[in-house]
């Protein structure tokens, strides 16, 4: 490192973001993810041991996946390595291993590599990791917004452990803003700033498990607000629904607060009780809600609670959510409210939700493979290993119907959709019952 390197560190250091300078270095700092960093979980003795395999962290952003990264950095006596996977062409990853071939050959040192957004890899970059990850010259680490089972490639991932993680809850951001807001080594504690409860829980609340965005908007309150005449910087609800650009929802005066009038609207359009679920839509508008929030509760609803009893309610939903976008307030309440009525009034089924979590619980808990039959024929050599043969082209079959199993031999007599006798969904059932008659 030369001297500029090291001025340059020293500066990122104290005028890096908030976000950055308060990331933990230890794992005793880590706040959240305590399912899969907790003391004795895998990953925790994995750091602590200094013996990781390839890894890819998968998960919204804000929710530590860097951050861990970084603790390994800290941890680890590998050589660590990090690269964004937006910027990062192929001459950045021949250097790494040029360099990690070095470190083995005449150290015997390992090297980890960090690729940030690794979806962003395309297949051949992708593919060049590959030999160095099988062999062990690296030990990956990706980090990824999106699902990894359909943006990196397969041979990479059965050389790594997936963990997924999950969105902050406000219970722990609540504890990062705390750190934050009085920490005088690495927070804002020496500027005497002070945020109020109801601020905090605020940040907390709409910051949706998104680290960051709370933190960014504690950094931009305790910078721009003026010192009140006790001398200290006091972050108001005001102030935190202007850093964080959300206006804070007051839905009256005895205290109801937001989930509790989103819950009730919910349960009203599934209880099928119109007055009240346009009551509660009511309530929100006037508060000033997000109009995309309300959009999008009513689009789950006509799926969870409505589904194929009446599977126009979701294409209502959806329009709506689109129309409302488009129109903004304060027309876009009609449009709300005529979605929201039609969900209420709807015929209610569930059965979606059952056979979906039924399918999930039987695909986390068995193995089971696809029938040969159904498998793809149409590539090179697939035929010879017997993909496709014995195949009935349902369209051939009388009612358009054929009897041949689709299910893994496995999971062959699972039964995961039954549905109600409730609106379509008695069609559907009388349908199925006809093709399936002898």
């Amino acid at each position: 490192m030369d001297l500029f390197d090291y001025m340059r560190k020293n500066i990122m250091e104290k005028e890096s973001p908030l976000a950055s300078r308060i990331r933990p270095r230890t794992l005793e700092e880590v706040v959240g993810q305590q399912e899969i960093i907790g003391k004795g979980k895998l990953l925790y003795r994995a750091i602590k041991a200094d013996k990781l395999s390839s890894l890819i962290f998968y998960g919204p952003p804000g929710t530590g996946k860097t951050t861990l990264a970084k603790v390994i950095a800290n941890t680890t006596s590998a050589d660590f390595r990090q690269m964004n996977a937006t910027v990062a062409g192929k001459k950045d990853m021949e250097d790494v291993v040029s360099a990690a071939k070095d470190n083995l050959g005449r150290y015997g040192k390992k090297t980890i590599l960090f690729v940030d957004e690794i979806h962003r890899f395309n297949k051949g970059q992708q593919d060049y990791l590959l030999p160095f990850v099988e062999d062990g010259t690296l030990t990956l680490i990706g980090a990824t917004t999106e699902n990894p089972y359909f943006e990196v490639n397969s041979a990479l991932l059965s050389r790594s452990v997936i963990y997924e993680l999950k969105p902050l809850s406000k219970e722990d951001i609540c504890v990062l803003i705390d750190r934050a807001v009085y920490d005088e080594e690495r927070g804002m504690g020496s500027y005497n700033a002070q945020i109020d409860d109801d601020a905090k829980e605020f940040l907390a609340d709409v910051a949706g498990g998104d680290a960051r965005a709370a933190l960014n908007a504690v950094e931009l309150g305790v910078l721009t607000t003026a010192r009140s005449a006790d001398g200290k910087i006091h972050l108001t609800l005001d102030v935190a629904s202007e850093c964080i650009q959300k206006r804070a929802v007051r839905y009256d005066k005895t205290g109801d607060n937001h989930y509790d009038t989103i819950s009730a609207f919910i349960k009203s359009m599934r209880g099928s009780d119109p007055d009240a679920a346009v009551y509660y839509l009511a309530r929100m508008l006037y508060a000033g809600e997000s109009v995309t929030f309300i959009a999008r509760r009513i689009m789950i609803c006509a799926s969870e609670d409505v589904g194929n009893a009446d599977p126009q309610a979701l294409q209502v939903a959806v329009a709506a959510a689109q129309a409302a976008e488009r129109v903004g307030m304060p027309e876009a309440q009609i449009i709300l409210s005529q979605a929201a009525l039609y969900v209420a009034t709807a015929p209610k089924s569930n059965s979606a939700v059952s056979a979906i979590a039924q399918a999930m619980e039987t695909v986390r808990t068995k193995q089971a493979s696809v029938p040969a039959h159904l498998q793809d024929a149409h590539y090179k050599g697939a035929a010879k290993l017997g993909h496709g043969v014995g195949y009935e082209y349902a369209h051939d079959c009388p009612k358009h119907f054929s009897r041949q199993p689709y299910l893994p031999d496995e999971i062959k007599d699972q039964v995961f959709y039954r549905p109600s006798e409730n609106g379509y969904e008695k069609q559907i059932q009388e349908y199925l019952k006809w093709i399936r008659e002898d």
